[in-house]
Protein backbone atom coordinates (compact mmCIF):
# COMPACT_ATOMS: atom_id res chain seq x y z
CA UNK A 1 0.00 0.00 0.00
CA UNK A 2 2.79 2.44 0.93
CA UNK A 3 4.53 1.75 -2.38
CA UNK A 4 1.32 2.59 -4.32
CA UNK A 5 1.02 5.90 -2.45
CA UNK A 6 4.70 6.66 -3.11
CA UNK A 7 4.24 5.91 -6.82
CA UNK A 8 1.10 8.09 -6.96
CA UNK A 9 2.94 10.97 -5.25
CA UNK A 10 5.90 10.55 -7.62
CA UNK A 11 3.57 10.61 -10.65
CA UNK A 12 1.90 13.79 -9.33
CA UNK A 13 5.28 15.48 -8.72
CA UNK A 14 6.50 14.56 -12.22
CA UNK A 15 3.23 15.77 -13.78
CA UNK A 16 3.40 19.05 -11.85
CA UNK A 17 7.05 19.50 -12.84
CA UNK A 18 6.19 18.88 -16.48
CA UNK A 19 3.33 21.39 -16.31
CA UNK A 20 5.52 24.03 -14.62
CA UNK A 21 8.13 23.53 -17.37
CA UNK A 22 5.51 24.46 -20.01
CA UNK A 23 5.01 27.94 -18.51
CA UNK A 24 6.45 30.86 -20.56
CA UNK A 25 10.23 31.33 -20.44
CA UNK A 26 9.94 35.13 -20.55
CA UNK A 27 7.74 37.58 -18.67
CA UNK A 28 6.82 41.21 -19.24
CA UNK A 29 4.81 43.49 -16.97
CA UNK A 30 3.87 46.98 -18.16
CA UNK A 31 1.72 49.85 -16.97
CA UNK A 32 1.44 53.45 -18.17
CA UNK A 33 -0.08 56.67 -16.91
CA UNK A 34 -0.26 60.34 -17.78
CA UNK A 35 1.99 62.40 -15.50
CA UNK A 36 1.14 66.10 -15.23
CA UNK A 37 4.64 67.42 -15.87
CA UNK A 38 6.90 67.88 -18.91
CA UNK A 39 9.24 65.05 -19.97
CA UNK A 40 12.34 66.83 -18.60
CA UNK A 41 10.83 66.90 -15.11
CA UNK A 42 9.73 63.26 -15.22
CA UNK A 43 13.07 62.20 -16.69
CA UNK A 44 14.95 63.81 -13.80
CA UNK A 45 12.93 61.74 -11.29
CA UNK A 46 13.94 58.49 -13.00
CA UNK A 47 17.44 59.25 -14.28
CA UNK A 48 18.76 60.39 -10.87
CA UNK A 49 18.63 57.37 -8.55
CA UNK A 50 18.93 59.70 -5.54
CA UNK A 51 15.46 61.04 -6.52
CA UNK A 52 14.03 57.66 -7.52
CA UNK A 53 12.85 56.90 -3.97
CA UNK A 54 10.70 60.05 -3.88
CA UNK A 55 8.10 58.09 -5.90
CA UNK A 56 9.29 54.45 -5.89
CA UNK A 57 6.48 52.17 -4.58
CA UNK A 58 9.05 49.60 -3.40
CA UNK A 59 11.02 52.02 -1.23
CA UNK A 60 11.52 51.01 2.35
CA UNK A 61 11.80 53.36 5.26
CA UNK A 62 15.20 53.47 6.95
CA UNK A 63 15.36 50.72 9.55
CA UNK A 64 18.07 49.14 11.67
CA UNK A 65 20.16 46.80 9.57
CA UNK A 66 19.00 48.21 6.21
CA UNK A 67 21.73 49.66 4.03
CA UNK A 68 21.39 51.75 0.89
CA UNK A 69 24.41 52.71 -1.17
CA UNK A 70 24.90 54.71 -4.35
CA UNK A 71 27.78 54.12 -6.74
CA UNK A 72 28.99 55.64 -9.97
CA UNK A 73 27.83 59.01 -11.33
CA UNK A 74 24.90 60.85 -9.73
CA UNK A 75 22.70 60.16 -12.75
CA UNK A 76 22.60 58.50 -16.14
CA UNK A 77 24.42 55.39 -17.37
CA UNK A 78 26.56 53.80 -14.68
CA UNK A 79 24.59 55.27 -11.77
CA UNK A 80 23.84 52.45 -9.36
CA UNK A 81 21.78 51.95 -6.20
CA UNK A 82 22.12 48.90 -3.94
CA UNK A 83 19.98 47.89 -0.98
CA UNK A 84 20.35 45.13 1.59
CA UNK A 85 18.76 43.89 4.78
CA UNK A 86 15.17 45.05 4.31
CA UNK A 87 11.95 43.18 3.73
CA UNK A 88 12.50 43.56 -0.04
CA UNK A 89 15.72 41.51 0.20
CA UNK A 90 19.04 42.44 -1.35
CA UNK A 91 19.52 43.86 -4.81
CA UNK A 92 20.93 46.51 -7.08
CA UNK A 93 19.70 48.61 -9.96
CA UNK A 94 21.97 50.25 -12.48
CA UNK A 95 21.10 52.67 -15.26
CA UNK A 96 22.35 51.18 -18.53
CA UNK A 97 20.72 53.56 -21.02
CA UNK A 98 19.51 57.12 -20.73
CA UNK A 99 18.00 59.31 -23.45
CA UNK A 100 17.08 62.74 -22.01
CA UNK A 101 13.34 63.30 -21.87
CA UNK A 102 12.61 60.01 -23.66
CA UNK A 103 13.83 56.81 -22.07
CA UNK A 104 15.70 55.25 -19.13
CA UNK A 105 16.67 51.56 -18.99
CA UNK A 106 17.77 49.90 -15.75
CA UNK A 107 19.40 46.56 -15.06
CA UNK A 108 17.71 45.05 -11.99
CA UNK A 109 19.69 42.48 -10.02
CA UNK A 110 18.01 40.61 -7.19
CA UNK A 111 20.22 38.61 -4.83
CA UNK A 112 17.88 37.71 -1.94
CA UNK A 113 15.44 36.13 -1.34
CA UNK A 114 15.69 34.85 -4.96
CA UNK A 115 18.33 35.49 -7.59
CA UNK A 116 17.21 37.10 -10.84
CA UNK A 117 18.30 39.69 -13.36
CA UNK A 118 15.62 41.70 -15.12
CA UNK A 119 15.32 44.92 -17.08
CA UNK A 120 13.09 47.91 -16.37
CA UNK A 121 12.36 50.41 -19.13
CA UNK A 122 10.73 53.81 -18.67
CA UNK A 123 9.50 55.37 -21.90
CA UNK A 124 8.38 59.02 -21.87
CA UNK A 125 6.11 60.52 -24.52
CA UNK A 126 4.79 64.12 -24.47
CA UNK A 127 0.98 64.13 -24.24
CA UNK A 128 -1.60 66.84 -23.50
CA UNK A 129 0.89 69.14 -21.79
CA UNK A 130 2.19 66.28 -19.63
CA UNK A 131 4.06 63.04 -20.16
CA UNK A 132 2.77 59.55 -20.89
CA UNK A 133 5.06 57.29 -18.84
CA UNK A 134 5.31 53.61 -19.66
CA UNK A 135 7.00 51.44 -17.00
CA UNK A 136 7.88 47.93 -18.16
CA UNK A 137 9.81 45.14 -16.49
CA UNK A 138 10.85 41.99 -18.29
CA UNK A 139 13.15 39.07 -17.86
CA UNK A 140 13.69 35.36 -17.93
CA UNK A 141 11.08 33.32 -16.10
CA UNK A 142 13.11 31.02 -13.85
CA UNK A 143 11.80 27.67 -12.65
CA UNK A 144 10.87 29.34 -9.34
CA UNK A 145 9.05 32.09 -11.23
CA UNK A 146 7.19 29.55 -13.34
CA UNK A 147 6.13 27.64 -10.21
CA UNK A 148 5.04 30.85 -8.46
CA UNK A 149 2.95 31.82 -11.49
CA UNK A 150 0.69 28.84 -10.73
CA UNK A 151 -0.48 30.44 -7.48
CA UNK A 152 0.32 34.16 -7.85
CA UNK A 153 -0.52 36.38 -10.81
CA UNK A 154 2.69 38.42 -10.97
CA UNK A 155 1.27 40.79 -13.60
CA UNK A 156 -1.59 41.71 -11.27
CA UNK A 157 0.55 41.87 -8.13
CA UNK A 158 3.46 43.88 -9.56
CA UNK A 159 1.17 45.80 -11.92
CA UNK A 160 -0.63 47.30 -8.91
CA UNK A 161 2.73 48.44 -7.53
CA UNK A 162 3.68 49.98 -10.89
CA UNK A 163 0.34 51.83 -10.94
CA UNK A 164 0.98 53.10 -7.41
CA UNK A 165 4.49 54.19 -8.39
CA UNK A 166 3.23 56.06 -11.45
CA UNK A 167 0.61 57.79 -9.29
CA UNK A 168 3.35 58.73 -6.79
CA UNK A 169 5.48 60.01 -9.68
CA UNK A 170 2.62 62.21 -10.87
CA UNK A 171 2.21 63.71 -7.38
CA UNK A 172 5.94 64.37 -7.00
CA UNK A 173 6.36 65.67 -10.55
CA UNK A 174 3.52 68.17 -10.20
CA UNK A 175 5.20 69.70 -7.15
CA UNK A 176 8.78 69.49 -8.34
CA UNK A 177 10.81 71.96 -10.31
CA UNK A 178 13.98 69.94 -10.78
CA UNK A 179 17.37 71.50 -10.35
CA UNK A 180 18.99 71.53 -13.77
CA UNK A 181 20.97 68.32 -14.12
CA UNK A 182 23.71 67.73 -16.65
CA UNK A 183 21.36 65.70 -18.84
CA UNK A 184 18.48 68.20 -18.51
CA UNK A 185 20.82 71.06 -19.42
CA UNK A 186 22.03 69.04 -22.41
CA UNK A 187 18.40 68.41 -23.41
CA UNK A 188 17.52 72.12 -23.10
CA UNK A 189 20.60 73.15 -25.07
CA UNK A 190 19.67 70.91 -28.01
CA UNK A 191 17.02 72.48 -30.26
CA UNK A 192 14.02 70.30 -31.07
CA UNK A 193 14.09 68.86 -34.59
CA UNK A 194 11.80 70.48 -37.14
CA UNK A 195 8.71 68.42 -37.92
Amino acid sequence: MASKIAIAVLVLVVALGAFVATRPDHFRIERNALVGAPPATVFSLINDLHRFDTWNPFRSEPAPGVTKTFDGPNEGPGASFAYAGGENGDGRMTIVESQPGERVVLKLEFFKPFEATNQATFTLTPENGGTRVSWAMEGKNTLMGKAMSLVVNMDTMLGKEFERGLSNMDTVARGVTPAPSASAQSDAATPAPAL
